[in-house]
This record gives C-alpha cells, sequence and structure tokens, in this order.
C-alpha cells in the first residue's frame, strides 16, 4: 500500500511528508528518500533538503547526508546556518574511528570549492571548521584566495589575525598582518603593522634560548613604533611589551621606567589603562630592588581602583612584596581580606599566599625557611632561575621537617617549563600528584601537567589522560570545567561554544 502511494504523490509537502515518515517508520529508508526525491520534483521550491539528510543519517551514509546539506547551501546561501548547526550536531565523536567525521564535511567541501570556485559560500564554511579546528595555516590560505578573488578590503584576513592572536598561534597570525601590511591601499595595514610588532615580541620570548640580538630587533621594531605614535592611542599597543623587554630581557629597567613615566603623564590616556602602566612600572622597580617605590605605585592604584580587579590586583601585589620582604603576618592580613575579592583569580591567589604563610610559621615560629622560599620567589620575578632554584633547594637541605614541599616544586616545575626543560618540569608535576595529592597544588599541578603534555611536549594521550585525572581525582577543582572541555576537544567530541 505504501508504495504504491508513491505513484499517486501529489503537490501537497504535508502528505509527502507523512508519506516518507511511514516509510521511516518501517525502515524502508530507500522509499522514503525516492518519496522525497518525487516531492522535489513535486514542489521545486521545497526540495527537501533537510528531510532527506535526516534519512541518510538513520542510513549511516554520512557523505549523502552531508552533500544534502551542501546541496541546501547551494540552493540558498541562507541555508548556511542552519546547514552548519545541523552538520554539527550529526558529525560529532566516532567511537569507531576515536575522531572527529567531520573530515567527510572537509572533503566534500573541498571537492564543492574546485567544482563551484564562485560559490563563496562554501569556501566560508570551509574556513569556518578549519577556526573550529584551529588548522588557522588552513584558514589563512581559504581566507586569502576569497580576500583575492573578490577584491574585498582585508576584513576577514584582519579578523582570522585576531582569532589567531587569542590562540597563541603566532606563525599565522604574523603571516595574517604581513599580508595586509602588503595588501596595496589596505585600510588595516596601520594597525596590523602595530598588532604584528605584539606577535614578534611573543615569537622570540617562545624561543628556547633567544639571543641578545633577536631581542634587541625586536625591541627596535618596537621603540620605533612608540616614537613614530609618542602621545597617539596607537603608542599603548607597544608600550607594555616594549618596557617588558627592556626591564626583564635587556637588563634596561630605567629605560623602561622613564618609557612608562612618558606614558603616565599622557593626559589623554584613560585612569584605568595608566594604573595598568603605574603597576607594570612598580613590577619592574621591585625586580630592580627599589621596594618602596614599588609599594607606593601599588598603593596608588590600590586607593584609586579599590573596588576594583585592577584595585584588587594592587593590594595583591603589595601583599606579595610584604611576603618578599619578610613581614608575613602583614602579608597575611591583606591576602585574608582579598579572599573576598570579586576577581576570582586574585581570590584564588590570596586564599594560596594566606595558606602558604599558614602553614609555614603556623604551628613552627621559625620563619628563616619561608623567608628563603619569599627570597626565591623573587629571583624568579628577576629571571635569576639558577639561584632561585638553589636557593629552594638549601630550604630542604637545611630544614628537612618544612612544610614547603609542594610549593617548592610547583615553583621549579614553572622555572623548568620556562627554560625549556620539559621533562624537569613533568618530574615536578608528578612528584607533587604522587607525594602531595591533597595538598594546595594537587589539582593545579595536575591540570599544568595535562597542559604541558598537550602545549609544549605534544603527547594528546598522555594530555588526555592528564586531563581526566583532574575530573575524576579533583571533582571540587577549579580546572574541572575547563579541563572537561580540553579532554572532549582532544577525545575528538563536537564542542559547542
Amino acid at each position: 500500500m505504501l508504495r504504491k502511494s508513491i505513484k499517486g504523490i501529489k503537490r501537497r509537502t504535508t502528505f509527502i511528508n507523512n508519506l516518507a515518515q511511514a516509510f521511516v517508520d518501517a525502515k524502508l529508508y530507500d522509499y522514503a528518500i525516492t518519496v522525497y526525491n518525487k516531492g522535489k520534483k513535486a514542489t521545486p521550491d521545497y526540495p527537501y533538503f533537510y528531510e532527506r539528510a535526516d534519512v541518510y543519517k538513520l542510513k549511516g551514509d554520512m557523505v549523502s547526508m552531508v552533500n544534502e546539506y551542501l546541496d541546501a547551501i547551494d540552493f540558498r546561501d541562507s541555508e548556511l546556518y542552519m546547514a552548519q548547526n545541523n552538520l554539527q550536531n550529526s558529525l560529532g565523536y566516532d567511537e569507531e574511528s576515536a575522531g572527529l567525521k567531520n573530515p567527510i564535511l572537509k572533503q566534500e567541501l573541498q571537492k564543492r570549492i574546485q567544482s563551484k570556485p564562485d560559490k563563496i559560500v562554501f569556501a566560508e564554511f570551509l574556513i569556518f571548521i578549519l577556526k573550529q579546528q584551529k588548522e588557522f595555516d588552513a584558514a589563512f590560505v581559504q581566507s586569502k584566495s576569497i580576500d583575492k578573488r573578490n577584491k574585498e578590503d582585508g576584513r576577514r584576513i584582519y579578523e582570522l589575525a585576531r582569532i589567531c592572536v587569542s590562540n597563541k598561534a603566532w606563525e599565522t597570525a604574523q603571516r595574517c598582518y604581513q599580508y595586509l601590511i602588503d595588501k596595496p591601499n589596505c585600510i588595516y595595514a596601520e594597525s596590523s603593522s602595530i598588532e604584528v610588532l605584539g606577535v614578534e615580541y611573543e615569537l622570540v620570548l617562545e624561543k628556547p634560548q633567544a639571543t641578545k640580538e633577536e631581542l634587541t630587533i625586536v625591541e627596535q621594531k618596537l621603540q620605533a613604533a612608540s616614537d613614530k605614535h609618542k602621545g597617539s592611542f596607537m603608542q599603548t599597543f607597544v608600550v607594555k611589551n616594549l618596557a617588558t623587554l627592556k626591564a626583564y630581557y635587556l637588563n634596561k629597567p630605567e629605560e623602561a621606567i622613564a618609557l612608562l613615566d612618558e606614558v603616565i603623564s599622557n593626559p589623554s590616556i584613560k585612569p584605568v589603562d595608566k594604573a595598568d602602566y603605574k603597576i607594570l612600572q612598580a613590577d619592574i622597580y621591585l625586580v630592580s630592588g627599589a621596594i618602596w617605590d614599588a609599594s607606593l605605585l601599588y598603593s596608588q592604584v590600590e586607593k584609586d581602583f579599590k573596588y576594583e580587579a585592577i584595585g584588587h590586583e594592587a593590594k595583591f601585589k603589595n601583599a606579595k612584596l610584604s611576603f618578599y620582604a619578610g613581614d608575613f603576618k602583614w602579608a597575611k592580613t591583606q591576602c585574608d581580606v582579598l579572599k573576598g575579592a570579586t576577581t576570582k583569580l586574585i581570590a584564588n591567589d590570596a586564599l594560596d599566599l594566606s595558606l602558604i604563610i599558614t602553614d609555614a610559621i603556623g604551628v613552627d615560629t621559625n620563619e628563616v625557611p619561608l623567608q628563603l622560599f619569599a627570597s626565591a620567589e623573587l629571583m624568579i620575578l628577576q629571571h635569576r632561575y639558577t639561584d632561585a632554584i638553589a636557593r629552594m633547594d638549601s630550604v630542604n637541605l637545611l630544614f628537612s621537617n618544612n612544610t614547603l614541599g609542594d610549593d617548592i616544586f610547583f615553583k621549579k616545575a614553572a622555572i623548568y617549563e620556562r627554560t625549556n626543560r620539559y621533562a624537569d618540569a613533568e618530574k615536578m608535576y608528578k612528584d607533587i600528584i604522587e607525594f602531595y595529592p591533597s595538598e594546595l597544588y594537587g589539582d593545579d599541578a595536575q591540570y599544568k601537567l595535562a597542559q604541558l603534555y598537550e602545549n609544549k611536549i605534544k603527547d594528546t594521550a598522555k594530555a588526555k589522560e592528564a586531563y581526566e585525572a583532574i575530573i575524576t581525582n579533583y571533582p571540587g577543582s577549579i580546572f574541572v570545567t575547563e579541563a572537561r572541555k580540553r579532554f572532549r576537544e582532544l577525545r575528538g567530541d563536537k564542542i559547542n561554544n
């Protein structure tokens, strides 16, 4: 009866849908598709792309399903967003291949782009997927192709550059910006010429052993941009990087402080931006040994922004300054106030420092181990990594019963990461997890280990295992949400942002 009714299909969408659904209910999927195909001829203004896609999905014919959605986009560009959503819901985690079925979509999109190069919507869809999967190089190639073919203004390349920056895909960001700089009469050229300097700054600092010459080249570029845009809003984009480079990497703290003085005195700079520069200037004073100058600036920002995040940051930095100076009781008092800060990161940092002080001198009145540890932390700020490690090791050698074991491991791990000694960092994190799993840095170490595997060692299997351990062993950790997201992404699940 159902099969005979196919021949009698009328120009009625409801009838077509009901008949096809009857075949679907009977698991006669090919007949359902035949109904929709005939319906497409009968009602060309409603081609049943989505309905056929659903049936192909039930059949397990993912290629045909994908092509139905692509046909819908081909039929009408405005179908792109609905097709994207449906495909994202359909192309999730594949248990058999332990990955995404998205390669099917990318393959079919590539075919469409080749067969219909003027149909920009397919290239835009592919770029959307490439961005989601963080394949930024490929996204740049496609975006550049569209920009050139359509003689666009560079907007899509500029937006991609900023996405790359937010994802720390520095090399691709640099290529995007350089393309815009070289593009004739591009409205994004000037902004790109400034923003690319931030990328070059990050690239040189990421190098395992950046030479003084390499650092100086970046410094000169930043200095030239700062001089060119002196007194203007554009200068603010380079000042922090330039001051940081001078103070922390080229041993020119006086030049950094003078540069920040110049910007802070500019009346056109917003008060909150001035406060940000004051904090950086205070940091530089601190590592240079001018503790009271640093404290004065922190106090100014704290007073001016008492109830705002930047004020809380300044207050915490002042507390840390007291910690470095050995005034542990005052540092703890300030941290206890900050436990209720609206800024979660500051509140957590304040709580951590308060606990370190309490554990170290709460029972044992001997403050020497904590003094040694605090001085080692200051050495880390000064990039005196070898001295810092030696100072922390002396704590364990001289005071075997100290309470700073996990703190020392955690700080040493951070040094090893910064100096690209990843195997040593891995060992430190593992030691915390093994010997201090319930202490202050237990979940921090587990999360840092996962990030180390994912971003530095590039071992996806170990990263996945480490993220899963956070979810399993530290269900109350602040890192659980991000760990679950990273675990699912590494496993290949579709993540809805």
